[in-house]
């Protein structure tokens, strides 16, 4: 949903899911390379296909590259660069761009450097223009709107916006190339600290030294580190896009949640599984016949198989009329939600899903990451340029600081108490607060701080 639009196809995790982990295998009839922790896959040839057969569909695997010559870092020259960014997602490169403008030498080091992301996102679109990316949304719509019941639905006045991801990277990659960053196509294995640099040991068995190292590798948290348990909830979605033969929603507006269950009223075992832990739709159409749609579960503690949520939206696109002719991409998602933020500080700073930085009661993630590339860039840019003589250590915790000051900790906190809620409501007790307005946190109020919300 809004930052985040949800494409893992294939999943594998390198630490059990608490909770989850039996059920992983379940959801990958095959293994896809993995850094660190979690891939993120999407599958998209053209399959035919009945609306009855969509869960037989298998898609073929398909990665597409940019056809970009990127300036590679030279190992032989034993150059400290000032920064290594451990990751080539959205956030690492929008730090690598954004220190390398100051002059500053950057390296980026992930194993696929030219691979499209795989990732669908969608934002709001007054987020991507204050970062002068308008020009990375291939699809935009006048607003959005939520159904709560088969009576009860609330316009989101905010227009919304699909990102185009193939534009997204070639205009970030651009950047970073012509403000002189160098790349490195390899996984980071191991880090070893000294006083005033670090040395990444890289799988290809060269080893890149920098003076500060930025971990942007996602949920993999492949460098930094935590020393709490870590017990977050899950986001637990899978989408289709599809060509269909005709679809019941207005093309101009996108479809933030449906929680309508009308469609598992013949359906008794789902109905009672959806009154208990509820999952809602998700929907950008893009014309009277193709359309992205996704059934996602909010959060959850363990997170919901993904085989329920898959029967959920067969029954739902049945009860729709919506028949799928094809299929070009489909789509599996998790987002771990919550949890402890990493040690504060450390020598390895982090960004995005490594730093903790995933909206503990959304799910938001990208714009919120993108927003707070600026803050890391320039903590590195004004420590390593003031002159000061800091040690590496002293120069990372400075960099931490001013990405969680104490007040955004504690709004982290207040939204992971949002969460804490979610967890506990089931389909009623959603809809009473959505019309009713009663308990803690009303969630019509929920969602009109959410849409409003800038950080």
């Amino acid at each position: 949903m809004d930052t985040l639009l949800k494409t893992h196809n294939k999943l594998e995790f390198l630490h059990p899911l608490h909770g989850l982990s039996e059920k992983v295998s379940n959801w990958n009839s095959s293994k896809q390379e993995l850094r660190c922790g979690l891939r993120k896959s999407y599958r998209s040839v053209r399959v035919k296909a009945r609306s009855s057969a969509l869960l037989e569909l298998v898609p073929e695997t398909k990665k597409e590259n940019l056809e970009f010559e990127l300036p590679l870092y030279d190992p032989s020259k034993g150059l400290v660069v000032d920064l290594a960014v451990v990751g080539g997602g959205p956030a690492g490169l929008a730090v690598a761009q954004q220190v390398s403008e100051a002059g500053l030498s950057v390296c980026s080091i992930d194993p696929s450097p030219k691979l499209i992301w795989p990732n669908n996102y969608g934002v709001w679109v007054d987020e991507f223009e204050a970062m002068d990316l308008l020009d990375c949304l291939d699809t935009t719509w006048s607003g959005a709107v939520v159904f709560i019941d088969e009576h009860s639905k609330k316009d989101l006045d905010r227009p919304y916006g699909r990102v185009n991801r193939k534009q997204l990277k070639s205009k970030m990659l651009q950047k970073c190339i012509s403000n002189g960053v160098k790349f490195h196509q390899a996984k980071v294995n191991n880090v070893i600290h000294e006083e005033d640099k670090s040395l990444l040991v890289c799988s290809d068995g060269v080893t890149i030294q920098a003076t500060v190292v930025l971990d942007a590798t996602g949920f993999s948290r492949c460098l930094v580190q935590y020393d709490k348990p870590y017990n977050p909830g899950y986001q637990v979605a899978y989408g289709i896009l599809a060509e269909v033969e005709e679809h019941p929603f207005d093309v101009d507006k996108m479809v933030f949640m449906d929680w309508r269950d009308s469609h598992l009223k013949n359906s008794p075992q789902l109905k009672e599984r959806n009154s208990k832990i509820p999952t809602f739709l998700y929907a950008m159409p893009f014309s009277s016949n193709r359309i992205f749609l996704e059934e996602t579960s909010l959060v959850a503690r363990p997170g919901l198989p993904m085989k329920d949520i898959q029967e959920r939206m067969v029954a739902r696109l049945k009860h729709l009329g919506i028949k799928v002719k094809s299929i070009e991409e489909d789509e599996h998602c998790v987002i771990p939600m919550g949890g402890p933020l990493p040690v504060l500080p450390q020598r390895v700073v982090g960004i995005g899903g490594t730093a903790g930085m995933v909206h503990p009661s959304t799910g938001y993630m990208v714009a919120r990451t993108l927003a707070a590339a600026p803050i890391v860039a320039n903590a590195i840019v004004q420590y390593l340029g003031s002159g000061r003589s800091l040690s590496g250590n002293e120069l990372s915790a400075e960099v931490w600081k001013d990405l969680w000051p104490i007040q955004r900790r504690r709004q982290r906190e207040f939204f992971c108490f949002g969460m804490s809620i979610l967890l506990k409501l089931d389909l009623n007790a959603t809809r009473r607060l959505e019309i009713m307005g009663k308990g803690t946190i009303p969630l019509v109020k929920m969602i009109n701080n959410l849409i409003q919300d800038r950080d």
